[in-house]
C-alpha cells in the first residue's frame, strides 16, 4: 500500500493527550473539539492546534469534512468522558447523564463522514453498556476491521496501574494495537518523578510552577507522617483514625490516605489525584500528595507541557487535576498513532 498522510481530528480533546501523542508518532492532527473552555490553553499552546470549544452533538458533517485535506487517510479519534462507564457509577442510575449519549454522537459523525479510520479509548467497564457495543456494531456495518481490547498502560512504558479500553477500526487495512513494550520491566516511581525537586505541602517550585502540592491540614500531616510506602489507614494510632475507618464499611478502603511505592509504577492518575486522602496518591517519601507536574509526568505528559498561562492566571489546582486526571495518556496516544502508520507494513 502507499503510504498516504493520516490526518486526525480528536473530539472530547481535553488538554490534548491524545492529539500530543498522535503528533508524536507522526500522524498532522487538524484540531480538537471539547465543550471544556478551561482546556483551550493546554491544547493550544503545547500543541499548536486550534480547540475549538463545541459540543460534539452540535458538530455537522460539513464542519468535520472541512478540517480534512483532500485525499488524506482520516483519522477520527474520540476519547468520550469516561464517568458514565467508570466503576464509580456501576449501579447508579444514569440515563439523565448529559455525558450518556456521546458515544451516540460519535457514531455519528462516523456514519456521515466514513473516515477510513476510527479509534475510542475509555475506561474498561464501557464494555459493560449497550451504547458500547451499538458502537462497535456500527462499525462492523459500515465494513471497518475492529480490534478492541482492554489494555495495562504499565505494559506500554506509561508509569502507572491504569487499565484502558482501546479501540481501533480501519476500512483500508487490518488493524491492532502494537504488542506491549514493557511487561517484564514496568517503569517505575521513582524513575519517573525521582528527580523532582524536593518541596512540602503547600508549596510551589520555583522551578516549575506546575510542581505544586496541595495544602495539608494539621491532622492530615500527621497521618502522612504515619504512613508507610505500599501501606494504608491500618498503620495509624487508633487517633489518627478517621470516622469512616472505624466504620464495618470502610474497613476495606485501604487503598485511600496512601503513599505510592519509589519500587513500583503509580495507581491510576483520576482527577482529584493532587489529594492525599483521595487515594494512594501520597509521595513515597516527602510529606505531601504529589504534586501536580507528578501527576502529568505519571500521564507521560512532557515534562515542560503546560496546562495554564503562568504569566496571567493563578493555578486552579482542582481544574488543573482535572485536566491530567482525564487525559489519555500521552505515551498511550502515540502507541496508538504507531499503531495506524502500521497498515501500511504490514
Amino acid at each position: 500500500m502507499k503510504e498516504k498522510r493520516i490526518e486526525a481530528v480528536d473530539l472530547f480533546c481535553g488538554a490534548g493527550g491524545l492529539t500530543a501523542g498522535l503528533i508524536k508518532a507522526g500522524i498532522k492532527v487538524k484540531a480538537g473539539y471539547d465543550i471544556e473552555e478551561t482546556c483551550r490553553y493546554a491544547y493550544e499552546s503545547n500543541n499548536q492546534l486550534p480547540f475549538i470549544n463545541k459540543d460534539v452533538n452540535k458538530l455537522t458533517k460539513k464542519e468535520l469534512e472541512s478540517l480534512f485535506s483532500n485525499n488524506a487517510i482520516r483519522l477520527l479519534a474520540g476519547c468520550a468522558p469516561c464517568q458514565p462507564f467508570s466503576t464509580y457509577n456501576q449501579g447508579k442510575d444514569i440515563r439523565n447523564d448529559k455525558k450518556w449519549p456521546l458515544l451516540y454522537a460519535f457514531a455519528r459523525l462516523i456514519r456521515e463522514i466514513n473516515p477510513e479510520l476510527v479509534t475510542m479509548e475509555n475506561v474498561s467497564d464501557v464494555t459493560k453498556h449497550q451504547v458500547y457495543h451499538d458502537f462497535v456494531k456500527n462499525l462492523h456495518e459500515r465494513g471497518y476491521n475492529v480490534w478492541a481490547n482492554t489494555v495495562s498502560c504499565a505494559d506500554y512504558g506509561i508509569p502507572q496501574m491504569r487499565k484502558r479500553h482501546v479501540l481501533l477500526a480501519s476500512r483500508i487495512g487490518n488493524v491492532s494495537l502494537l504488542p506491549p513494550t514493557n511487561t517484564n520491566r514496568y517503569i517505575t516511581v521513582k524513575e519517573a518523578i525521582g528527580n523532582l525537586p524536593a518541596i512540602k505541602a503547600g508549596e510551589k517550585s520555583q522551578i516549575d510552577t506546575l510542581h505544586f502540592a496541595a495544602r495539608l491540614s494539621k491532622k492530615n500531616l500527621a497521618r502522612i507522617r504515619a504512613s508507610k510506602p505500599g501501606g494504608s489507614w491500618k498503620d495509624w494510632p487508633i487517633e489518627l483514625l478517621a470516622d469512616c475507618h472505624k466504620k464495618n464499611s470502610g474497613k476495606t478502603y485501604r487503598g485511600v490516605y496512601g503513599r505510592m511505592q519509589w519500587d513500583k509504577p503509580a495507581p491510576t492518575m483520576t482527577t482529584q489525584c493532587y489529594g492525599f486522602g483521595n487515594g494512594r496518591f501520597g509521595h513515597p517519601e516527602q510529606d505531601r500528595a504529589i504534586s501536580l507536574r507528578e501527576a502529568a509526568i505519571f500521564q507521560t505528559f512532557p515534562n515542560d507541557y503546560q496546562f495554564y498561562d503562568a504569566e496571567k492566571e493563578t493555578p486552579k489546582i482542582g481544574i488543573i487535576g482535572q485536566m491530567i486526571g482525564n487525559a489519555v495518556p500521552v505515551k498511550l496516544g502515540y502507541i496508538i498513532g504507531l499503531s495506524f502508520l502500521n497498515i501500511y507494513h504490514t
